[in-house]
């Protein structure tokens, strides 16, 4: 009999940090729809504009201060609120602080692969 479980979840053996000229992307759990980031932003650093055709993104403010354009709009985003950017949507995060900004990033669809990301501004170092 064939085993039935419905999400295969990888938890890294150890953490798997990306290191960005705006901070790092720490991954915590990958699973078939969903994937879990920790994100760390430097005071006054943001990530390039972009959008995700096939995922979308909900951030939780672990501390420090986020300031969101998604869609256009500009929104603050403090320690303990969380956000929610939709599919198909342009967007970008800027710490906007003198503290370092941390996030939890949920990102949610049917494809998660880095090949997922539009860009729509020059970011020479990723």
């Amino acid at each position: 009999m064939k085993n039935q479980r419905s999400e295969e979840v990888r938890a890294p053996e150890a953490d798997v940090t990306e290191i960005r000229h705006w901070g790092t992307v720490t991954l915590l759990e990958d699973a078939k729809r969903y994937r879990i980031n920790r994100i760390e932003i430097k005071p006054g650093a943001h990530i390039s504009t972009q959008m995700h055709y096939h995922r979308s993104e909900h951030w939780i403010v672990v501390s420090g201060t986020a300031k969101v354009t998604c869609n256009g709009e500009e929104k603050v985003v403090m320690q303990k609120q969380s956000t929610y950017v939709p599919m198909g949507t342009p967007h970008r995060v800027e710490n906007p602080g003198v503290i370092p900004l941390v996030m939890i990033e949920v990102q949610n669809g049917e494809y998660l692969g880095e090949d997922d990301i539009v860009r729509f501004e020059k970011d020479p170092n990723g």
